[in-house]
């Protein structure tokens, strides 16, 4: 397996399209599934009514809704994000972001407390190694800070403006509501840059090792893309059919660094081995393991192709819903154009008889609820 990719030809981006519509073709024609995966996989009665886009989700693990926000709206949540890089002093706090499992691991504090906050996050490229294992912004980058980035997170929808006025709109609310979500909180939320030129793979991955509910999983993310998004620039590919897959792997605190008592209680004080990593990535007992997870298969778009994942390009404005089980990954931006998303991830809360995982990473300050969509 591998994180590595090279830019498509034009005749590789013609036979990957044309295999794309023939993908889609056959997922349109596919009989519809009758139960829910939010539901834990519960049959569907004949009285319980589905829309159409409830069902394909249901089937497939994803649906993509065409022109979900509008121009306006896609304007404001980049401008919105504009005016925070514009304010941000990367003296104050900055890291780079990647999805390897390593990478995963070695995160620190100024990840552990974005949770509740926006922290900025860099392209590795675009930073300088300091002493002290500090670092800063390339001279490149420093007067044009919002190209270094690589996400901005993990609680935009906290913010007055765009990003909170998208988050709580009605629009957002009936769309979860309509997947079959009961109790729809939001503990997470990104804006994703994939600059021009630099824009890294994110590998293959299920959301729900991140944000882990139990008894079941019940992860809904919802991927707004804010430029095009392409084959060219990086758009999302998707394994069609494998959310009924179970969560292969759960990123979480780690009680050798933080304790067992700080963990149960959802503290970020150590009170452990401050020498052993903040965080593991824990494969779980019984679960099938694919050989590409936390990377890509090996050999390029055929490999994607033979493994079940197909592309699904974008209109700025289209939104992306996908489940916490399905597998997804990205491909880096070689294309000269950046690709930003901005993204909602939510679960269902404990009147849907769902809890947060006391050992996600993520974890609010005390007397701090998650956002709710339904009052």
């Amino acid at each position: 397996m591998t994180t590595e990719t090279t830019a498509f030809t034009e005749e590789e981006l013609s036979q990957i399209r044309s295999k794309t519509v023939e993908i889609m073709g056959h997922l349109e024609k596919k009989e519809m599934i009758p139960k829910s995966w939010i539901r834990d996989g519960h049959e569907i009665d004949a009285n319980d009514q589905r829309s159409d886009r409830c069902m394909y989700f249901d089937t497939h693990g994803f649906i993509k809704v065409d022109q979900f926000s509008d121009k306006k709206e896609v304007e404001a949540l980049r401008n919105q994000m504009g005016s925070l890089a514009e304010q941000w002093d990367p003296s104050s706090g900055i890291d780079s972001f990647g999805t390897d499992t390593k990478e995963n691991r070695s995160r620190g504090d100024y990840f552990l407390e974005s949770s509740s906050k926006v922290h900025f996050f860099a392209e590795p490229t675009a930073l300088l190694d300091k002493e002290n294992n500090q670092k800063e912004l390339k001279p490149e980058y420093q007067t044009d800070k919002l190209s270094a980035l690589n996400k901005s997170g993990h609680a935009m929808h906290m913010i007055p403006g765009a990003f909170q006025n998208y988050a709580k709109s009605e629009k957002v609310r009936n769309l979860v509501l309509d997947l079959g979500w009961k109790d729809p909180v939001v503990p997470q939320s990104m804006y994703i840059f994939k600059q021009k030129r630099i824009g890294g793979t994110v590998t293959s991955h299920q959301d729900s090792t991140f944000l882990y509910t139990t008894p079941k999983q019940s992860c809904l993310g919802l991927w707004l893309a804010l430029h095009d998004a392409t084959l060219d620039n990086g758009c999302l590919w998707v394994r069609p059919g494998s959310h009924w897959e179970s969560t292969r792997r759960q990123f979480k605190r780690n009680p050798l660094h933080f304790g067992k008592e700080a963990v149960k209680t959802r503290s970020n004080e150590a009170n452990g081995d401050t020498s052993a990593p903040k965080f593991e990535m824990e494969d779980l007992d019984g679960v099938q393991q694919i050989p590409w997870d936390g990377a890509i298969p090996e050999g390029g778009y055929d490999a994607l192709l033979e493994a079940g994942f197909v592309p699904v390009e974008c209109k700025a404005g289209d939104l992306l819903a996908f489940n916490g089980e399905l597998d997804h990954l990205s491909l880096p931006n070689f294309s000269d154009k950046p690709r930003h998303t901005f993204q909602l991830h939510m679960v269902e809360g404990d009147r849907a008889g769902v809890t947060w995982s006391k050992s996600n990473w993520l974890q609010y300050p005390a007397g701090l609820p998650f956002m709710r969509l339904v009052e």
